[in-house]
C-alpha cells in the first residue's frame, strides 16, 4: 500500500472517466434515454453522482437533533385519551400529538401525569380559540412548552373555510403570538403531499403558506415574538428525494427569515404520506411506512409519527398501535438512527437533489409572491388547480403501471377479499356544503381501483 490509509492507494477517478465507462458499457446506446430518468419535479437524475457535482451545489447548515418518537391520540374522551398516552410513554413513545375535537374536552385530564420536561407534547386542535389556550397556560405547569399547532391558513386550505372570518383570524394569530408560547405556528404541509403535490410543490407551497404568517405578525408589530415555527409533513415513498425535501425546508426557511432580519428556527415533524396506502394486501403498507419513517428520520425530523398499516379503513386498534410504535423503536433503539450525526450529510446524490428541489421551489415562491401570495392563490384556486394537475400526472403513472403498488396494482392477490373488513369508509368523502374556496382534499392513488374490486367481490 503507497499511502497512508487505504483511499491513498488509488487515483483520484473524474467524473468524465465515469461517464465514458458507462457510455462504452451501453454500447452505442443512447446515455440520456437509458440511464437519465426525470423525477415529476422536472430533475433530472443520473445513474452517478461525483465530488464535481457539489461544485455549484449550496449545502445546507448542519442539523442534528436526537428525534422524538411520536404517537398520535385522538383525544374525543379525556379520560381514554389520557390512559392512551400514558402507556403509550411507558412502551416508548417520547412525543403525543392530541387530536381534540372540540373546547370541551378537558385539558387538564388530557395531561394528567405528563411530564412536559421529558414528553413533546402536540395539540392538534380542531378549533381556534385564544380562551381555550389561556386555560391550558393557566391550568398546565410548563405549558408554554407545548406545540398548540395553530394554523388558521391551514384550515381554510383544507375546509374551505375560515375558523370564524380572515379578519378576525389573523386578529387572533396576533393576539395569541403575545402570549408566553414557545411554539406556536404549524404549516400543515402534509395537506399538499396527500392530495397529490410533487415535492417542489410542496416547498414552495409550505414558504408560501408561512410567509403569510410572517406577514401577518410584521403587520401586527408582532414578529419578533415568533421563537420557532413547525412544518408538518407527510412523507412517500421515493426514499432519497424525500431526504432531500426536509433538508431542502431548511435551506428555504433560512433564506426567507434572512430577507426578514430575524433568526427562528423550524421544527419538523414527519408521518407517512396516505396516498401511496392500500386496503388490498394492506401489509404491504408496513413496508412503505417503515422506509417513509427512515426517511423522515434522515431528513432530519425532530419527531416522526408512524401511521398504522391498516389507518385508512380500520378504527385504531392496539395490535396497529403497538406495530407502528414498534416500527420507530426498532429504528432508533436497534437500528441506531439516533447515533450519527447527520448521516445523509457529504452524499453526492441526496445534497444535489435537495438543491435542486431547493432552487426550484423557490423560483415558484418567487412567482406565487409575484401574483399576490398564497392567500391570494388559494382564493383564485390557483394552488388548487396545480395541484390537480399534479395528482392527475401521478393517477395517469398509477393506472399505466409506471408507479406500481405492490399488491393492487400489480402483483395482486385475486383471494384476497376485503369488503367485510371495512370499519372506516377509506375514500374521498363527499360532503357538499357552502366554502368560501375549494378546499384541497386528500385522496389515495388506489381508490378507484379499490372500489371496482370491492363491487365484484
Amino acid at each position: 500500500m503507497k499511502g497512508k490509509n487505504l483511499f491513498e492507494s488509488f487515483r483520484n477517478i473524474s467524473e468524465k472517466e465515469w461517464k465514458q465507462k458507462i457510455q462504452y458499457n451501453l454500447k452505442g446506446k443512447d446515455y440520456n434515454e437509458e440511464v437519465i430518468w426525470n423525477s415529476p419535479e422536472g430533475i433530472k437524475v443520473k445513474p452517478f453522482y461525483h465530488l464535481d457535482d457539489l461544485d455549484h451545489v449550496v449545502v445546507g447548515s448542519a442539523h442534528f437533533s436526537s428525534w422524538n418518537i411520536g404517537q398520535n391520540i385522538y383525544a374525543g374522551n379525556a379520560i381514554m385519551a389520557n390512559e392512551k398516552a400514558l402507556k403509550s410513554i411507558e412502551k416508548g413513545a417520547e412525543a403525543i400529538q392530541f387530536v381534540i375535537p372540540s373546547e370541551a374536552v378537558d385539558i387538564i385530564t388530557i395531561l394528567n401525569n405528563i411530564n412536559l420536561s421529558e414528553v413533546k407534547v402536540y395539540l392538534s386542535m380542531q378549533f381556534l380559540s385564544k380562551m381555550y389556550i389561556e386555560n391550558v397556560l393557566d391550568s398546565i405547569p410548563q405549558a408554554n412548552k407545548i406545540h398548540f399547532q395553530i394554523d388558521p391558513i391551514g384550515h381554510l386550505a383544507k375546509s374551505g373555510n375560515w375558523y370564524k372570518s380572515m379578519p378576525l383570524d389573523i386578529l387572533l394569530v396576533n393576539e395569541l403570538s403575545t402570549l408566553p408560547i414557545e411554539n406556536l405556528l404549524s404549516i400543515n404541509v402534509s395537506l399538499y403531499e396527500n392530495a397529490g403535490a410533487d415535492m417542489v410543490q410542496q416547498l414552495a407551497y409550505a414558504m408560501s403558506h408561512a410567509n403569510e404568517y410572517l406577514h401577518i405578525l410584521q403587520e401586527g408589530g408582532n414578529l419578533g415574538s415568533l421563537k420557532t415555527i413547525e412544518f408538518k409533513f407527510a412523507i412517500g415513498g421515493n426514499y432519497f428525494f424525500e431526504i432531500a425535501k426536509l433538508k431542502a425546508i431548511r435551506i428555504l426557511w433560512d433564506a426567507l427569515t434572512k430577507e426578514y432580519d430575524i433568526s427562528v428556527p423550524c421544527h419538523i415533524m414527519s408521518q407517512p404520506s396516505k396516498r401511496n396506502k392500500t386496503i388490498y394486501d394492506y401489509n404491504v403498507n408496513m413496508l412503505r411506512t417503515t422506509t417513509e419513517c427512515m426517511s423522515a428520520v434522515l431528513g432530519g425530523s425532530d419527531t416522526v409519527f408512524n401511521l398504522n398499516y391498516n389507518a385508512v379503513y380500520k378504527k385504531d386498534n392496539d395490535f396497529a398501535d403497538r406495530i407502528a410504535l414498534n416500527q420507530l423503536i426498532l429504528l432508533k433503539e436497534e437500528s441506531y438512527f439516533d447515533k450519527v450525526e447527520n448521516p445523509a450529510e457529504g452524499s453526492y446524490y441526496i445534497e444535489t437533489i435537495t438543491s435542486q428541489l431547493a432552487e426550484k421551489a423557490l423560483i415558484l415562491f418567487k412567482s406565487i409572491e409575484k401574483d399576490g401570495g398564497f392567500l391570494k392563490q388559494l382564493k383564485n384556486h390557483t394552488i388548487q388547480n396545480r395541484i390537480a394537475e399534479s395528482a392527475r400526472k401521478q393517477q395517469e403513472k398509477f393506472n399505466t403501471k409506471k408507479m406500481v403498488l405492490v399488491g393492487t396494482n400489480a402483483y395482486l392477490n385475486k383471494n384476497d377479499k376485503m369488503a367485510k373488513e371495512l370499519e372506516l369508509y377509506p375514500f374521498v368523502k363527499k360532503n357538499p356544503r357552502k366554502t368560501l374556496i375549494t378546499p384541497i382534499i386528500g385522496k389515495r392513488l388506489a381508490e378507484e381501483l379499490e372500489q371496482n374490486r370491492l363491487s365484484h367481490e
